[in-house]
């Protein structure tokens, strides 16, 4: 299943018009609706009301002076939860079936309300619908159009739902479809990972701890690690989509309703698991996206590991990976400059998702039981940190199918940094010495490497004698990175066995022929 990078864009419009205009004005939204709107959908402009001309609020009955323009301005979220349309739109139909099954409105009342919504729907993807900023929000703009487009059936579509209930459900079922199209991403990225090892199986490289050289591994061994981090991302996503697919619509404002609906329907209809089974927690929970953010969170370090550890092999002093022209730019002034920006930018956006989810949680921690307006904070943030996300994923499988290991300066740099001595350390254990002793016995032994300026394999049998009898002739066999290498036979290992291994489990996983 293919998503465009186009319909997988979250942007709020970068600027309102100033100046008025007609309220009764269409205002042109290009772009094609999808899950996720499309940048050009999103840079639109909005209708902008005078002053002396705004509509009455929906809920405007008790009020006898409306709000000032400072108070609109800074309490609407049209300019950006305009993105929520199509779930917006979803949950109502499903709630006006609903509604009608339980004889609150009329089948007739229904299917006017359904076509009417179908009608709307169709504009917004065309760009013909007005999106007011006297409205507020996505709920009550939709609802208001509705009520011009098809009258007093219209007004009876909110009966025994509240904004508060709305506005939860539309972000449960976008943060559904959100995940599902991340989960996408990393299986593509994983692919692609996979790909790659598969080109160099048996491409030894220095493995570090401390950033500085440890043990030899292989390249495979290396690629595979972050693919390992990729499918726990996967797993703690799906965790969380599991706890996302519970239904708040019929909550109300946080009391439930004395009305007769049944919320067990228009969960099914919306394809929820159940129906949340506190109305008090349904309306206030925002878990669901602090655990969304958390996720991502942990996608994006991994990512952010990877772009540092590529952008630190792309470097002319490590020189063990160069990336194609196609993922590569330069400088405005140093001609001969070809910079791994893509990894750079990976691991700058992580701070980012990072700040997302914290300006989630300090947004929650101290809101009393149950909605506060407050919440309609969480939706920047959480678009932010799914934009993000995809953009990284995205821009990581590119970089992954555009790069090549140099073997050759990998394989010059190997000798450096005794990457076999745990090798010789197992040896020893072999032989029946104590690993304590041995790790000793193997640490004079580098010592004695530093003073001959030579590698392990490089001393003779009597200097290594000299250090400890257990030395015999079949040492050699253990020194040099192939055959440190060769010696791991642990489950999970770096040895060319368990790695072929793991790399033909991981192809079988993900669907890769050979």
């Amino acid at each position: 299943m293919a998503f465009t990078s186009q319909s997988l864009i979250f942007r709020a419009p970068a600027s309102l018009p100033s100046g008025r205009l007609a309220a009764p004005g269409r205002v042109a939204v290009r772009g094609r609706g999808a899950a996720f709107p499309s940048a050009a959908a999103a840079s639109t402009p909005m209708a902008k009301s005078d002053g002396d001309e705004k509509e009455m609020k929906l809920w405007g009955g008790r009020f006898e002076e409306g709000v000032t323009d400072a108070v609109e301005r800074f309490t609407e979220s049209i300019s950006y939860d305009w993105q929520l349309y199509k779930y917006d739109i979803m949950g109502s139909k499903a709630h006006a079936t609903m509604l009608a099954s339980q004889g609150l409105i009329t089948a007739g009342d229904r299917d006017i309300i359904l076509e009417g919504l179908d009608q709307i729907e169709t504009l917004i993807q065309e760009g013909k619908f007005e999106w007011r900023k006297d409205r507020e929000d996505v709920h009550m703009n939709i609802e208001a159009a509705l009520i011009e487009r098809v009258g007093e059936p219209a007004k009876k579509l909110h009966t025994a739902r509240s904004r508060n209930d709305q506005i939860v459900t539309d972000l449960r079922l976008w943060c559904r479809d959100a995940i599902d199209k991340i989960l996408i991403r990393i299986k593509q990225f994983q692919v692609s990972l996979v790909t790659l090892a598969s080109k160099y199986v048996d491409l030894i490289v220095p493995g570090y701890t401390h950033l500085q050289r440890a043990q030899p591994v292989l390249l495979p061994h290396l690629l595979l690690s972050y693919v390992e981090q990729l499918e726990r991302d996967a797993g703690r996503l799906a965790n969380c989509r599991e706890r996302v697919n519970f239904c708040p619509l019929g909550a109300c404002a946080l009391a439930g309703t004395g009305l007769p609906i049944d919320r067990f329907q228009t969960a099914k209809d919306l394809k929820f698991t159940a129906p949340m089974k506190n109305s008090i927690d349904a309306v206030s929970d925002r878990d669901f996206v602090l655990e969304f953010l958390a996720a991502n969170s942990i996608a994006a370090v991994h990512l952010s590991r990877i772009g540092e550890e590529w952008v630190l092999w792309a470097s002319e002093e490590f020189g063990f990976l160069t990336p194609s022209d196609k993922v590569s730019t330069g400088s405005s002034i140093m001609p001969q400059k070809k910079n791994p920006d893509p990894m750079e930018l990976v691991r700058g956006k992580s701070a980012r998702v990072v700040g997302d989810l914290m300006t989630v949680l300090i947004l929650c921690k101290g809101l009393p039981q149950a909605y506060n307006r407050d919440l309609q904070e969480d939706k920047e943030p959480l678009f932010d940190s799914v934009k993000a996300i995809l953009g990284m994923l995205e821009v990581c499988t590119e970089f992954a199918q555009n790069i090549s290991f140099n073997s050759k300066r990998i394989q010059r740099s190997l000798p450096a940094g005794y990457l076999d001595a745990t090798t010789l350390a197992d040896y020893l254990v072999k032989k029946g010495v104590p690993f304590r002793t041995s790790h000793e016995i193997v640490g004079r032994s580098v010592q004695l490497c530093v003073t001959k300026n030579c590698q392990l394999a490089e001393l003779q049998l009597d200097d290594l004698k000299a250090v400890h009898p257990a030395f015999e002739a079949d040492v050699y066999e253990y020194l040099g990175v192939e055959n440190a290498v060769n010696k791991f036979i642990s489950y999970g290992s770096t040895g060319s066995n368990q790695v072929k291994k793991q790399l033909e489990d991981w192809r079988i996983q993900l669907g890769i022929s050979s």
